[in-house]
């Protein structure tokens, strides 16, 4: 059975125009490229955007969804690009006459789980492990089994829970009542496909010539390809009073819990470090709207995100932070911490002290790689990885452990973004998997903060140019970072319809010369169609 609706004229859509309509009951987009009707899944399937509202690459027939930067392909309805884990479902569309007609199967839903092989060892003998089970590890096995793998899968974390969303631990679960975070698949989802979830299994070095993977308890597992994605570690500072009770950083959600918990009516909370975990921690806390709860920011810069972001834009975070009831010192070091078991004050180089019943560490990450002993770690900790994202012989490394090459420059980087992860956790097991495959996607991470939604494309470490169009002070505006005459970076916020189109421009090589934006107001989504 399945309901069959007129939806639309043939006259009705343009070539590039896309519309969404109700058939039996499902929302389905109906998209007009090249003469063609293709009808897919109406909303994103990570956080539901309504991709009517996205970015249309006619000529790559895929769809960029405005909120987080999922891509789909319109005639399949495949992921292409994370976060969003499940695909699509696709429908039929016939043309009669002048009326345009969709297809929906009975129970039909708008999203779909991909096509999934299963562990079967009469096929395929090899045992794979993922260590890590964040953003890099979660799509790396997903993508292994996507790609027909059918040997043992197993992935490992020191955690106590199933693969979960990081990125909402600052945001979203900390301003709820939600003791535990939003989970990326079910117990069932990794049952159904053979995947393999070592809980509590912490990771204390690899045996590289034996092709092993030794655990805390003394016990060890065999791998024939094995993937590093263990991602970052928070930095503690070394101070006077740094292992006093009440202090704490935000890398799991025992910590935001814990941080939740002491966010009360009347608590004093310092945070130190104005990085974006240390800012979203203190946006999130202040719209719990707590009775006098204090919150204060302390950072040597002059600005928050002065070196990502620039001044503009940091003095606008300031600004929206202040009249939300958050205090900044700012151009301040952490001298030491005083209390009597408890942080009680938290002493500024200044000689200022400020009173503290909670303090949150949010001073940047390394990589979680200590225990990765004889191999060839970077200054920095990292690993550096080929286009492939291997390492060297069956290992490969993802996420924000992997220093790789940036194919816009040339240059080695590192990024720690969930998103990023995501994408090198699916092109390392592309590679893993035997379909080779290399990066050339473009990076992306977003912030939301007191109501204000920064969208982030590209990545530039610095810049010699910044042209804005639009007004950080109004809070609508898209920057533009550039360096040797290219555009290799965009923030925005207000106007978050640009970024998709930008990150489409960037990705196909298209962005239009600085001399252009300097002229004024640029329409990247004409530009993109």
């Amino acid at each position: 059975m399945k309901t069959e609706k007129t939806v639309a004229k043939i006259t009705d859509l343009k070539d590039g125009d896309m519309k969404e309509v109700e058939v039996g009951g499902v929302g389905v987009l109906l998209v007009h490229v090249d003469g063609k009707f293709y009808a897919i899944g109406s909303e994103c399937t990570h956080f539901g955007a309504p991709l009517v509202e996205g970015q249309l690459n006619k000529r790559e027939h895929r769809i960029r969804c405005p909120w987080h930067q999922g891509c789909f392909d319109i005639v399949t309805g495949e992921m292409e690009e994370p976060p969003p884990l499940d695909s699509l479902s696709r429908f039929d569309v016939r043309v009669e006459g002048d009326d345009v007609i969709v297809s929906v199967p009975e129970g039909a839903k708008e999203r779909r789980v991909p096509d999934m092989a299963k562990h079967n060892p009469s096929a395929d003998g090899r045992t794979f492990v993922v260590v890590g089970t964040g953003g890099a590890g979660n799509a790396a096995a997903q993508t292994l089994r996507q790609d027909g793998f059918e040997g043992r899968l197993v992935m490992v974390t020191r955690e106590s829970r199933l693969p979960y969303d990081r990125t909402g631990l600052s945001k979203g679960f900390m301003r709820s009542d939600d003791s535990e975070p939003e989970m990326l698949r079910s117990a069932d989802f990794y049952a159904d496909y053979d995947i393999e979830v070592l809980t509590e299994h912490e990771v204390v070095s690899v045996d590289v010539s034996g092709k092993s993977v030794a655990f805390h308890d003394n016990s060890s597992l065999k791998y024939d390809k094995l993937l590093l994605a263990t991602g970052s570690i928070p930095r503690r500072l070394n101070v006077p009073g740094a292992s006093l009770e009440n202090i704490s950083t935000l890398r799991n959600p025992d910590d935001a819990n814990l941080i939740k918990s002491m966010a009360k009516d009347g608590s004093h909370i310092v945070i130190i470090g104005a990085s974006f975990i240390g800012m979203e921690t203190a946006a999130s806390l202040a719209g719990r709207e707590v009775p006098d709860l204090s919150i204060t920011i302390v950072a040597p810069e002059s600005v928050p995100f002065q070196k990502t972001l620039g001044k503009k834009i940091g003095q606008m975070y300031k600004e929206l932070h202040e009249e939300n009831g958050i205090s900044f010192r700012l151009g301040a070091r952490l001298a030491r911490f005083d209390g009597d078991k408890k942080v009680q004050k938290v002493i500024l180089e200044s000689g200022e002290e400020l009173e503290a019943d909670f303090v949150v560490m949010g001073v940047g990450v390394q990589p979680a790689t200590e225990f990765l002993k004889g191999m060839d770690l970077n200054s920095d900790g990292s690993l550096s990885v080929d286009k492939n994202f291997q390492v060297a012989g069956d290992i490969y490394a993802a996420g924000d452990i992997a220093g790789f090459i940036d194919w816009r420059t040339g240059e080695r980087i590192r990024i720690e973004h969930w998103r990023l992860s995501e994408q090198h956790g699916r092109i390392a097991a592309h590679n893993m998997a035997g379909k080779e495959s290399e990066f050339r996607s473009i990076p992306f991470f977003w912030t939301n903060q007191l109501g204000v939604n920064l969208n982030y494309v590209g990545y530039i470490k610095e810049w010699d140019e910044l042209v804005f169009q639009g007004d950080p002070a109004m809070r609508s505006f898209t920057a533009y970072y550039v360096m040797n005459g290219k555009i290799l970076a965009a923030a925005g916020a207000g106007s978050l319809a640009q970024m998709p189109a930008v990150a489409e421009l960037m990705r196909t090589d298209q962005m239009p010369k600085p001399d252009e934006l300097r002229q004024g107001s640029t329409d990247m989504e004409k530009l993109l169609k």
